[in-house]
């Protein structure tokens, strides 16, 4: 037994340093995911409409984008049906001069901002990394490693207010993804930096395989802000409204210098992985069809029409347009791109270096000598021959 220990002796308080600085009660999440849809809340009938339109227009691309998998045309497709209130909502609360993050999951989010659904399965195609520039919508690489791009939204946002510019940086992750360090050190930072970003975590159940609860003894994902000094919101995932709003009150509260915000989205994946996973293997029938049964697209149309303004023409307005675009994306996605193999050594520096350089010359000689020829490889200083999609 310590002196501090013995009956009668007084334990001293700890230096002012090591008190709390942040009162931790406003950071906590609310004990339930908040929810707008089927409650009577006041609404804005045209973003209801909004919403609406560009969820069935993800849920087709979702599907086409299955489709195009089961056919060879794309190597792999990890799907986001289920989450398109997610990823709409996500895109729709940005301004056009700010900055999304997105994971390997979220190429509707990428689409939803404006990009060509093409480009944006370009990675998953096969053709390149990235597939598109990503200055002209402000879409960061797909990051296929989990949650590496979170430190990198982060320091794009504290590098733009250092610039005094007005932007904030929404980076989207998965469940799985709060358990990789990169998680960690990303909200550490940005609460420390106080940087105008918002943190999207989408809660769809699983890691894969795993579940939530074999990754975290945490009473929700949000709680994890509080550690951080960040506020924590538990929203309903598949509410769009609610998501859109709760979304929108974070990159408010963000480009006014109040600094970062966790959100959880509690949703769920209602297919596979990816086309590589067997999901019957963990997870029964009957907890999809539960999932089904608070599907985002139902959810919007129930609302719409208990407000009396979804009719025919609106639904099938909504379709149509789905239907266009997925027209689009199938022909771009059956046109065999033209690929140059030198285009490897495009727009990894600035300045190629020796090594860079080196190699190039070795593939442009093998290529050479495969083809009996001397090919058009060219020096690729600047750009890969074509438009590189």
């Amino acid at each position: 037994m310590t002196v501090l220990e013995q009956p009668g002796s007084h334990r001293p308080s700890p230096p002012p340093a090591w008190r709390p600085r942040t009162d931790p009660a406003p950071l906590l999440p609310d004990a339930e995911p908040y929810r707008l849809l089927g409650t009577g809340a006041e609404l804005d009938p045209e973003l209801l409409g909004a919403l609406y339109r560009q969820v069935v227009k993800g849920r087709r691309y979702n599907r086409q984008a299955t489709a195009l998998t089961r056919q060879g045309r794309l190597a792999v497709y990890p799907s986001s049906t289920g989450q398109e209130a997610c990823e709409v909502a996500a895109a729709m609360v940005l301004r056009e001069r700010d900055w999304l993050f997105p994971s390997y999951r979220d190429t509707l989010a990428a689409v939803a901002r404006g990009m060509d659904p093409a480009e944006a399965l370009g990675l998953l195609r096969g053709d390149w990394h990235t597939g598109y520039d990503p200055y002209e919508h402000r879409v960061a690489p797909l990051s296929t490693p989990l949650a590496t791009h979170l430190p990198h939204a982060v320091g794009l946002a504290h590098a733009a207010r250092l610039k005094g510019d007005d932007v904030v940086a929404l980076a989207m992750v998965g469940d799985g993804g709060t358990s990789e360090g990169d998680f960690h050190e990303a909200l550490n930072f940005a609460a420390v930096w106080k940087t105008p970003t918002v943190f999207l975590v989408q809660n769809n159940g699983f890691a894969i395989s795993v579940p939530l609860a074999k990754q975290t003894a945490a009473p929700s994902l949000a709680h994890k802000a509080v550690g951080y000094g960040v506020p924590g919101r538990l929203v309903d995932g598949n509410d769009a409204a609610a998501v859109h709003r709760v979304l929108s009150e974070a990159v408010d509260r963000a480009r006014a210098g109040g600094g970062p915000t966790l959100v959880e989205a509690v949703t769920y994946r209602i297919d596979a992985h990816t086309n590589a996973d067997d999901a019957t293997r963990y997870r029964g029938d009957d907890e999809v069809a539960a999932w089904l049964e608070h599907d985002p697209v139902t959810l919007l149309e129930r609302e719409l029409a208990d407000r009396g303004l979804l009719d025919d023409a609106m639904r099938d307005g909504a379709r149509d347009e789905a239907e266009e675009m997925a027209a689009r994306l199938r022909d771009r996605m059956n046109e065999d791109p033209v690929l140059d193999p030198m285009g490897l050594f495009d727009h990894v520096y600035a300045e190629k270096t020796a090594q860079l350089r080196e190699q190039a010359a070795q593939l442009r000689a093998e290529l050479e000598a495969e083809n009996g020829d001397h090919g058009d490889h060219g020096d690729h200083d600047g750009q890969a021959k074509g438009d590189g999609r």
